[in-house]
């Protein structure tokens, strides 16, 4: 994973090392919060309306939102309400260019982002060229934040998981200390949060670094979760900063 890390996520201004995120103190930085999150709907209601839990909570804390740039599924439900609620100020959207073309309601259409995604609807979008300059852009929108800044997982596929266990690796070879929450509905996240109690059972993962991911059962445990994250002081204690 180290080797994956883009050059600019690393550079000694943007390495957050936070000891919680109430240590950070006053700040006039606004909260910032990356969701990952499926481009489907899911088969249950319910997933929709974590969503727009998740967004009512985010207007009411005056939180800005990062996320993968989808106008479908839970993506497009998160974003719009949140734009709804609070403005194309509050959501912002990063897409590599290839999946422009299947973002008008999940088809190929244009590929001219303008004419695909309605800032009025969804928030600002910025395309990018691959998904690593996606993940690194939302990570870096997060590490800029203010207190309280971090990441939430709500259901989702293999890009889900993947985008959450990088921020997660991430957190524990000490590039960034933010919060990391998974939003587990209806026990979707179950299985992972069994997986890591195995692994810290088979000696893969220390007891203290299991607790770098937070699991939270309602959008206004995810926020609690990211306020009164306290970094593991089993992370590891190296030097990203470029010399």
């Amino acid at each position: 994973m180290a080797s994956d890390i883009p050059p600019t996520l690393l550079s000694s201004d943007s390495i957050s090392r936070p000891q919680s995120a109430a240590a950070n103190g006053p700040s006039a930085k606004g909260t910032v919060v990356c969701v990952f999150c499926g481009s489907s709907p899911g088969t249950s209601p319910t997933h929709l309306a974590a969503a727009r839990s998740l967004a009512q909570i985010f207007h009411k804390k005056s939180i800005s939102l990062v996320y993968g740039g989808g106008t479908v599924g839970i993506m497009g439900e998160l974003a719009r309400t949140l734009v709804t609620l609070s403005g194309p100020e509050s959501v912002h959207g990063i897409i590599p260019e290839a999946l422009i073309k299947f973002e008008q309601e999940g088809r190929e259409g244009k590929t001219d982002v303008k004419s695909t995604i309605d800032e009025a609807i969804f928030g600002r979008t910025t395309v990018v060229t691959d998904m690593h300059s996606r993940k690194n852009l939302m990570a870096k929108k997060v590490m800029e934040g203010g207190p309280g800044s971090g990441f939430v997982a709500l259901s989702g596929g293999f890009g889900t998981m993947e985008e959450l266990m990088e921020v997660v690796t991430w957190n524990q070879l000490g590039i960034h200390g933010c919060g990391i929450v998974v939003f587990n509905v209806e026990g979707y996240y179950n299985g992972l949060i069994e997986w890591i109690r195995t692994a810290v059972s088979s000696g893969f993962i220390s007891g203290g670094n299991a607790g770098i991911l937070v699991e939270a059962l309602s959008a206004e445990e995810c926020v609690r979760c990211l306020q009164e994250y306290m970094v593991s002081e089993e992370r590891m204690k190296l030097d990203w900063s470029q010399k």
